[in-house]
């Protein structure tokens, strides 16, 4: 499976495991409660860069040596003791996990992480989403490819508190030493009298009347019987028979549909509303009010507030961004670019500028949320990956203390970090209280594509000078429409910034320099970011600036090899900083067949992405043919087609190497849609696309019928960061092998995004219809 080296924990001291298990015990807690409920902290450390030589080495940059996630761990130490396990009188562990479920299965893998401390079957440990917990402080955020990394010792250590507690009351029950007793499969046995009792009959005994620390030591990974191996979902039979739980099934009483009209461009505002009584008389509808993003209409279905929707006749205000347009803002974006190093004369240099447009976070659950705001208190129910800031926001906006706001968090259809944002549920505690009634807000597709969050548009500027076989430097000045931090990670950052190795930066400045690196020693490395125009409603998007900043790089080494007549994958290897980067692309070029004969108009092409304590290597295979290759292609789409994708994964220890396989699917049809055909087009102050109909998101018809992924034995004792690590990975790989297969380097993305439309935009408002239910298949 390649060659791998194991890198060893900066804080490890000699003769300690790589994560220090082996020489370490560490604290938990058993908690006061009527059954036996326990906790812990954590303690995590980053991993330091290997060097490998190289004629022009790179000092390494501030994110290999302290990351994003290194940050985002950091901050949820503090409070990772509040961290609890409860074990039940039948048998059962419950948790109340305080990250979102959004469909990355952090509940499976949870849920291994307790079955393997405290020898209980998998199937017999419930886990729950907890609800806005304030005293977690920074713990209840969710990003970053984060989860596990931050909650891998503090949930094991807590179910080895568990477990060592069961083994001491059933030590006092049987009169025997805790020695002589084994745990398997939640039954105590003694191996000297063979009697057993099971966990269920232990829960009461084991708990305690007072918390206090207990010291723990956990398994050694040799001991390892279920981290580590191919699990199914837990929730896989409840997601595919419709059993699962999402915030439109929510039931609360008194909570009706309710939609909201919104305006033609972005952010624009309510002048007057011509029909609100007629609109309130309509069949079904209960309620019209005005709201601070457009009109609310709540009715008995979502199919009569579409039609209140519809009928409402509205004289709007200007938007944030009226009147812009994809051309203005590359302007905007090219004023505002870093002016990169002069050129020394004895060097050569690839020069070189990309554009990347505005992308959807286009999740398959829109925004919604349920709200029941009352005078003196509120309940929300939501998809939240940040629900402590949603639920201080909600109470600052609706005047309330923050204990009165209750926030209960849902497991959601789908993120990429659309959720890190609570605008559905600010939005419904709003219209709940204008209206005084409870409400079951849901957002249009269209509203998603036009009102909701996007990944910003952004120009990448590139040098790279080279001479005598050797990068000398490599520059890269990346200029983003600014990138919206105000789902907390920016109070994160204000709280962690005595250790963060950035200085005096901005929070966009400092997200961007504890994310980005480069796996190559190409001599001299600056890579630096500037922003502009705040109009826009931004977040990230399955990653906030890797899979932009890496796909320019990518093409650039691409660009280095053939003008040095190399060849691109041994170029990459050549280069390369770390061990753990090369078996993964010596993986990929193996399984993949790197170099093998394709015809004209097909290529391979390669990257590599190092991010979050992991790696990967993509292969993929392009065909830039315009006819068919045997299957159906709508007419909408006539661009390339990927054809075959190879990945090779290593995250240190995978927790579940089948949901991280999952993750490596979904990231790389990410890559392949907003490498290809998925953006979005800014025309007068709005976005033209409007439905999955207009926006091409990978589909079955073109995704690579080849698909093969390689995850990497493990290489650490510790689990890397895997959510969001693919979608870079593979939006080079397939630019790369686009411009392999048509000579010509891409610098637009996505490809077909200067070509026609393909598609006949929306209204941007309601027609105005002659009876009130006129128009329904016309506006949206």
């Amino acid at each position: 499976m390649g060659t791998h080296h194991r890198s060893e924990r900066r804080d490890t001291p000699p003769g300690a495991g790589l994560d220090g298990f082996s020489r370490r015990r560490f604290l938990g807690y058993v908690v006061a409660a009527s059954t036996l409920t326990v906790a812990a902290p954590l303690g995590e450390a980053a991993l330091a860069p290997t060097e490998a030589a190289a004629a022009v080495p790179s000092l390494p940059g501030p994110a290999e040596i302290y990351d994003l996630n290194d940050m985002l761990t950091h901050a949820a130490l503090p409070t990772a003791n509040l961290i609890t396990i409860r074990l039940d009188s039948d048998g059962t562990a419950s948790f109340a996990l305080p990250r979102a479920e959004v469909g990355q299965g952090v509940t499976t893998s949870s849920a291994m992480l307790v079955a393997e401390e405290l020898d209980l079957p998998l199937e017999r440990i419930h886990v729950t989403l907890a609800d806005a917990r304030p005293e977690l402080l920074f713990n209840q955020l969710t990003g970053g490819s984060n989860t596990t990394i931050s909650t891998y010792t503090p949930i094991r250590v807590a179910a080895a508190v568990a477990r060592g507690r069961l083994l001491k009351a059933a030590a006092l029950e049987l009169g025997e030493a805790v020695g002589t007793l084994r745990a398997k499969a939640g039954v105590i046995t003694s191996t000297v009298t063979g009697r057993s009792l099971g966990y269920g009959e232990l829960a009461v005994k084991a708990a305690s009347v007072a918390t206090g620390q207990v010291a723990v030591s956990l398994k050694e990974p040799a001991d390892f019987k279920v981290i580590g191996t191919a699990r199914r979902r837990i929730d896989a039979l409840a997601a595919v028979t419709g059993r699962k739980k999402f915030a439109m099934d929510v039931q609360v009483p008194d909570a009706l549909p309710t939609m909201v009209c919104r305006p033609p461009t972005i952010n624009g505002t309510v002048r007057s509303v011509r029909n609100l009584d007629a609109v309130r008389a309509m069949p079904g509808i209960t309620d019209v009010v005005r709201v601070s993003t457009g009109v609310a209409v709540r009715g008995r279905t979502f199919g009569q507030c579409i039609d209140a929707v519809r009928a409402l006749q509205v004289d709007w205000g200007p938007g944030t961004a009226e009147d812009a347009s994809d051309d203005s803002v590359r302007t905007k974006l090219r004023k505002a670019e870093l002016p990169l190093p002069g050129i020394d004369l004895l060097t050569n240099s690839v020069d070189a500028r990309f554009t990347f447009h505005f992308a959807s976070n286009s999740a398959l659950e829109t925004n919604c949320a349920v709200a029941d705001v009352r005078r003196d208190s509120a309940e929300i129910w939501a998809s939240l990956k940040a629900p402590i800031v949603a639920q201080e926001e909600i109470a600052l906006r609706l005047g309330l203390p923050v204990s009165a706001v209750k926030v209960h968090v849902t497991e959601g259809g789908g993120s990429f970090g659309r959720k890190l944002f609570h605008d559905a549920a600010g939005e419904a505690a709003e219209v709940s209280r204008a209206m005084g009634k409870p409400v079951k807000l849901m957002w249009h597709r269209t509203d998603d594509f036009r009102q909701g969050r996007t990944h910003p548009m952004s120009t990448s500027r590139v040098r790279a000078t080279y001479a005598l076989g050797q990068v000398l430097t490599y520059d890269q000045r990346h200029t983003s429409v600014a990138t919206d931090f105000g789902h907390g990670v920016g109070e994160i950052i204000t709280a962690e910034a005595g250790r963060l190795p950035v200085g005096d930066l901005t929070f966009s400045e400092t997200i961007f320099t504890l994310t980005q690196q480069t796996p190559y020693h190409f001599g001299v490395v600056t890579q630096l970011l500037s922003e502009t125009d705040k109009g826009f409603n931004t977040g990230s998007m399955r990653n906030i600036y890797s899979p932009n900043v890496r796909c320019a790089q990518e093409l650039v080494v691409d660009e280095l090899a053939r003008r040095m007549g190399k060849d691109p994958y041994r170029f990459r290897r050549s280069f390369l900083k770390d061990e753990r980067a090369r078996a993964v692309l010596d993986k990929v070029a193996e399984v993949g067949e790197w170099g093998r004969a394709m015809p004209a108009s097909t290529a391979q092409g390669v990257a590599l992405h190092p991010e979050y304590h992991g790696y990967v290597a993509v292969l993929a295979e392009i065909d830039c043919r315009r006819e068919t290759t045997g299957r159906e292609i709508p007419d909408a789409y006539t661009g390339p087609r990927v054809t075959k994708v190879v990945c090779a994964v290593d995250v240190g220890l995978a927790v579940n190497p089948r949901g991280l396989e999952a993750q490596m699917m979904g990231g790389i049809m990410d890559g392949i849609a907003i490498t290809l055909s998925s953006g979005l087009h800014l025309d007068n102050g709005h976005f033209l696309e409007g439905s999955w109909d207009h926006y091409f998101y990978t589909r079955q018809w073109n995704t690579p019928p080849q698909l093969e992924i390689v995850v990497m034995p493990p290489t650490t004792d510790t689990p890397g960061g895997a959510g969001e690590l693919a979608v870079a990975g593979a939006m080079a790989a397939v630019a790369c092998a686009y411009g392999r297969a048509t000579g010509t380097m891409p610098t637009t993305f996505p490809l077909n995004h200067e070509e026609p439309l393909g598609f006949e935009p929306l209204p941007t408002t309601p027609p105005i219809p002659a009876s009130p239910t006129d128009g329904l298949s016309r506006a949206f």
